[in-house]
């Protein structure tokens, strides 16, 4: 039986053995070669590989949809860059920051109309559930980031509102994943339909323990300086919560932000989470919505020894210290 190193390995040389076109044209590629090659968990094509396989397919016939689900993530970064205005990403210069914004844009674009195509490379029967599962997910990111960028100059969001923004920009696209592999393996409706709720809720916890992360993980495991979302005044659900408390712990928290970024805006948010029990919260919320996850994957009608796996991809993605 195959392992999710197994899967990853196989993504990694199908990534490796893409072709794009170069000579006149290398200046529209060659930004696409640079983002699929900065590395990654490849989270969402092992997830399109393990779909396959559990409800009945050889994982071949969707490593195309699977490398398309990745060009397109890949493609969400390049643009989310841009609008972020972040200069890296993987720890090397995002693609907007090596080239230039306009080439972000336009590779950007390429990269959606590449992953679209990769994506319909199914069989015939099929070929309509996947077209239109991509579509409804990839129209669920685009109201995620909305929000996400609504979020900035809003003063007052809900935990309930922030769940819905990852939903949509991190939730929908791990179980839109999951759900074509699923399509292509034969899963019939209802199977599909939990499959992708699994994925969903998975995404929803993978994000709260990343925001978790990112104030109290281990800096040498994490893979990158601990306060980031801090320091570029990020509404992360430890925010959020913290404000949803109100009282004493609010106006604090919001005169803390008012530091210039820098250690002491740092330590003295930190602080503050630390005694509005934030951490607890987040814990509470992981454990939540892996439940929910783990509830649809046991509702599908797959055998145990195949839940397995997703059992593990959860365990390993929420339990992560990096």
């Amino acid at each position: 039986m195959k392992t999710i190193s197994d899967y990853r390995l196989e993504i990694e040389s199908a990534i490796q053995g893409l072709e794009f076109p170069d000579g006149k044209y290398s200046s529209l590629y060659e930004p696409i070669r640079y983002s699929l090659t900065a590395g990654g968990k490849r989270l969402r094509p092992v997830l399109t590989l393990m779909g396959a396989d559990a409800f009945g397919s050889n994982a071949e016939e969707a490593t195309d949809a699977a490398i398309g689900i990745e060009i397109f993530h890949n493609f969400t970064l390049v643009h989310d860059d841009v609008m972020d205005k972040s200069d890296m990403r993987r720890g090397r210069p995002t693609v907007h920051s090596k080239y230039d914004e306009n080439a972000a844009i336009l590779s950007g674009d390429t990269m959606l109309t590449v992953a679209s195509q990769m994506i319909s490379r199914v069989a015939d029967d099929k070929l309509r559930k996947v077209t239109d599962t991509f579509n409804d997910v990839a129209i669920k990111v685009y109201e995620g980031q909305r929000l996400d960028m609504d979020f900035e100059n809003a003063s007052e969001i809900s935990p309930e509102s922030y769940i819905e923004m990852i939903v949509g920009k991190t939730g929908s696209l791990l179980g839109g994943s999951v759900k074509i592999g699923a399509i292509i393996g034969g899963a019939s409706e209802k199977d599909a339909d939990l499959i992708y709720e699994f994925g969903v809720m998975t995404g929803v916890a993978f994000q709260i323990q990343d925001d978790w992360l990112d104030t109290f993980g281990d800096p040498a495991t994490f893979g990158k300086p601990i306060g980031g979302d801090i320091n570029n005044n990020k509404k992360t659900y430890l925010y959020i919560s913290a404000l949803a408390q109100g009282g004493q712990h609010a106006e604090a928290l919001k005169s803390a932000f008012e530091i210039p970024s820098g250690e002491m805006r740092i330590k003295t948010v930190t602080r503050l989470y630390e005694k509005a029990g934030i951490g607890e919260i987040c814990k509470k919320a992981v454990s939540q919505y892996s439940s929910k996850a783990l509830k649809a994957l046991n509702a599908t009608s797959l055998s145990e020894d195949k839940k397995e796996i997703f059992r593990q991809f959860a365990e390993k993605l929420i339990g992560r210290k990096k």
